[in-house]
């Protein structure tokens, strides 16, 4: 019995000198301002002034709180560290000074917070605006001379863990589950729509049409403004939704007009591409694939524009008619 309470003893010091180290690695964590920028960035993806507002953004907007033993800006490092090397969570920069419990809980409470509402209203904004797609416009029109385009579209997969439910629905024809995500970003890359509502096993043409986005580009074209985003092949042609014109003859406009619709659309593949890089462990939101604002008053349209046979039918004429259009001023 005294050799039991001599090891229990011995445990509850070890313990609480690992807790003491810890802390004082903690500490010594908190002088962010000492190390040095470039490193700072290779290490957490972000340079220290994003850094700093993305912090007060979390804790103002998002309530994230922090505590005497791991400040808001530790928790914030944590998972900005797990994201962008994809690594367990025991192995983590800033994740070495911190349990493995503590290590979750500061994730979650992280990317919980990064998900919030006003987060993702904030950075992820379609145009809302006539002003602000012809911005967009001008843009792809100044370098790739196509009129009209304010976006280019595509989905990705993204990689999860086997699901309990439905998992059938998450197994996609590269042989493991996913996420299949549907993004738009604009010339610059940013991202301006986000849906991860299906499992990899969804076409991109199925989560198209049932994506808001869908009805609220078909609503701008309907009031008269002819915009239109760029979708690969696999994509239905829609007066809203230009797509290459397979097997053009070489040397005639069909070819220049798919040639730079090519050129254009690989602004979407750089996205991925950059995106996945950047944060190796790419946690994307489940919310509505349509932000705050404007773009959810579609969803009163969405009765107006039925999805029969006849109707697609219909949409596929007209959207033939506008890429002919295009192609005749190539």
């Amino acid at each position: 019995m005294h050799a039991l309470r001599l090891l229990w003893a011995a445990h509850n010091e070890n313990a609480w000198e690992r807790r003491q180290k810890r802390s004082e690695q903690r500490r010594q964590l908190e002088t962010i301002e000492e190390m040095p920028e470039l490193l700072f960035i290779q290490h957490f993806r972000l340079n220290k002034r994003a850094f700093w507002k993305l912090c007060k953004d979390l804790e103002f907007h998002a309530r994230l709180k922090g505590s005497p033993e791991i400040p808001l800006e530790i928790k914030v490092l944590c998972a900005l560290s797990f994201l962008a090397t994809g690594s367990y969570q025991k192995i983590v920069g800033v994740g070495q000074h911190l349990s493995q419990r503590t290590t979750s809980r500061c994730i979650r409470d992280v990317v919980n917070a990064v998900n919030h509402n006003w987060m993702v209203s904030r950075w992820i904004a379609f145009p809302e605006t006539p002003q602000e797609r012809s911005l967009m416009k001008e843009k792809f029109q100044r370098t790739h001379n196509l009129p009209g385009v304010i976006g280019c579209i595509d989905c990705t997969h993204t990689a999860i863990t086997r699901p309990v439910e439905d998992e059938h629905t998450f197994f996609n024809r590269k042989g493991y589950h996913s996420l299949n995500v549907q993004m738009i970003c604009d010339y610059d890359l940013n991202i301006i729509n986000i849906n991860s509502k299906f499992g990899g096993a969804t076409h991109d043409s199925h989560i198209w049409s049932a994506s808001q986005v869908s009805t609220y580009m078909q609503g701008l074209h309907e009031s008269g403004e002819h915009v239109w985003l760029l979708g690969d092949s696999g994509y239905p042609l829609r007066p809203w939704l230009m797509t290459p014109i397979l097997n053009a003859e070489p040397g005639s406009q069909a070819e220049v007009y798919t040639r730079r619709h090519v050129q254009a659309r690989l602004r979407i593949e750089r996205c991925f591409g950059l995106l996945k890089a950047h944060w190796r462990y790419a946690r994307i939101p489940p919310p509505s694939d349509m932000p705050a604002g404007g773009l959810q008053d579609s969803e009163d349209h969405a009765v107006q524009y039925s999805t029969s046979s006849d109707d697609n039918q219909n949409y596929l004429i007209r959207g033939r008619a506008m890429r002919n259009r295009l192609v005749s001023r190539m």
